[in-house]
């Protein structure tokens, strides 16, 4: 018995069917800078490219729902996939 299921009971494996969110941030000369997503969103594995990162992203599903001004150099995508 594994501790988790010490700990919760027996774990039932199940796909996640809610919305998914993913915050990209980039500089604003199209670098990664770092990628903060839900617990189960599905990704690719981040590029040091945001154009890529983006339009991988957009190839899942994702739609780009606001894009936030961090810092004069540093942007954030909010990024959501629906079910």
């Amino acid at each position: 018995m594994s501790y988790r299921e010490i700990q919760h009971g027996p774990v039932i494996g199940q796909a996640w069917t809610g919305r998914h969110v993913i915050l990209l941030h980039c500089t604003n000369n199209n670098q990664f800078i770092n990628l903060y997503k839900s617990y189960h969103a599905p990704y690719e594995p981040p590029r040091p490219n945001c154009a890529e990162n983006l339009s991988q992203l957009l190839s899942i599903g994702y739609q780009v729902v606001a894009v936030t001004p961090i810092s004069p150099s540093h942007l954030q995508y909010l990024l959501v996939l629906e079910p």
